[in-house]
């Protein structure tokens, strides 16, 4: 079952470039009729990272943002996934791909494609072997497209991501929480960030 079909109420339902898509509180976007998972910045390796430069973050972020993917394909079972950019990290993040592999042996009947962004020209394409087609942007697929960094488009509905965009929510009590957030705007929209919120996002 898709969420086109269901009425979870923790998914937002909207309409753009004529099609349904769904919002999820995984800070992901679902195209039910596509069947097509969108991404973005997902930063894999960002704490391996900070920790090769001597900065002590904890580890296992990788590991808790490809358990949020594993959970997102088991229940929507996408054809495709496409990464909106920022896959890994940097150059540094290349020690996580032993299980990085794992993880896309395991779903190796899913399409994956990433669209290029900045951090992807410093820590390079991912391997051949994780069967991710690497494009530029924009890569046009049906009335989207797909981007790293917010653009226009003179013909197709924009889906970026590389603003990290969040929200600052105030409690009474002078508490406030800040929380990641889907940005829609005329002919685009802005995916929050994927990568975990540890280790700095």
């Amino acid at each position: 079952m898709t969420l086109a079909d269901s009425s979870a109420p923790s998914t937002f339902p909207v309409h753009w470039a004529g099609e349904l898509l769904h919002l999820l509180p995984e800070r992901a976007l679902w195209w039910p009729a596509a069947e097509v998972l969108f991404v973005a910045d997902l930063h894999l390796g960002k704490a391996a990272t900070y920790r090769a430069l001597g900065q002590p973050v904890p580890g296992g972020t990788t590991q808790e943002n490809l358990a949020r993917l594993d959970a997102l394909i088991g229940r929507l079972g996408p054809g495709r996934i496409v990464f909106l950019g920022d896959f890994l990290h940097a150059a540094q993040a290349h020690t996580v791909l032993a299980g990085v592999q794992a993880w896309r042996s395991r779903h190796a009947g899913v399409s994956m494609t990433l669209v290029r962004g900045n951090h992807d020209s410093r820590a390079g394409d991912p391997p051949a072997a994780l069967g991710i087609e690497v494009v530029d942007e924009p890569h046009l697929l049906g009335p989207f497209a797909c981007c790293h960094h917010p653009q226009s488009h003179a013909t197709h509905f924009v889906l970026a991501g590389h603003l990290h965009p969040v929200c600052r929510l105030y409690g009474p009590g002078k508490d406030s929480v800040r929380l990641p957030c889907f940005v829609s705007e005329a002919g685009q929209a802005v995916l929050p960030a994927s990568a975990s919120s540890r280790a700095g996002g």
